[in-house]
């Protein structure tokens, strides 16, 4: 099992979320791959924490459906399918679509400038060749648009595609400039059309913003 020994933790975490978080991110970053089998034994000597806490966090992680566990055999990272993007991309465009219409006429000012500015360090992380941050902040732009919409089942139900998305989503930000370039531009006229209380075309752009990289993606994998 290829577990790096190079890696950042996260600070000021209990053994079970520092545990979670870095093998969450792992698989999401392809260094576990799709049937990779995780032995808690290595996973608890690289993260320095017992086995105690590895347990517990693949079984959040299996919640997650991120893994498969089999007590008593093995555990290993989901697999995951092609078509699987044209099932998932498809429903998070439609709740964040609508969340994006709600969010229009209710926005602050301040949210706004959020928005800018996550959007600015997202082109910076692409600029960088950092697609995870890249993910992350792209995600952070979203969510933000998500919570100013104030309806928590369009938070609940993204927040479970976003867990199984990322790991699309992570191979789609390692790509050429040119396509996560486009999401950059997007983002900005997101902001442009939320600015002007424009719900219609702000919903419009975020279909788009999510709907583009599904068909690349579908391509590409």
């Amino acid at each position: 099992m290829p577990i790096p020994k190079n890696f950042s933790t996260p600070i000021r975490m209990s053994a079970k979320e520092r545990a979670f978080s870095q093998i969450q991110r792992w698989i999401i970053d392809g260094t576990l791959g799709p049937g990779e089998k995780l032995i808690d034994a290595e996973l608890a000597e690289s993260l320095a924490v017992s086995r105690t806490p590895i347990r517990e966090a693949l079984q959040l992680l299996e919640v997650q459906g991120l893994v498969t566990m089999q007590p008593g055999k093995e555990t290993k990272v989901t697999g995951i399918e092609k078509d699987d993007v044209l099932h998932m991309y498809p429903t998070l465009a439609a709740l964040h679509s609508l969340a994006t219409e709600s969010a229009a006429p209710v926005i602050t000012p301040d949210q706004i400038e959020t928005l800018k500015r996550l959007n600015a360090q997202f082109a910076q992380a692409i600029e960088n060749a950092q697609p995870y941050q890249a993910m992350e902040l792209d995600e952070q732009f979203h969510n933000l648009i998500v919570e100013a919409s104030d309806n928590p089942y369009v938070a609940s139900f993204s927040a479970s595609l976003q867990i199984h998305i990322r790991r699309f989503k992570y191979v789609f930000l390692k790509q050429a400039m040119t396509s996560t370039r486009t999401s950059v531009e997007e983002h900005a006229l997101i902001i442009q059309a939320l600015e002007n209380k424009d719900g219609a075309a702000a919903a419009a752009m975020m279909k788009q913003n999510l709907i583009r990289p599904m068909h690349e993606l579908y391509a590409l994998i």
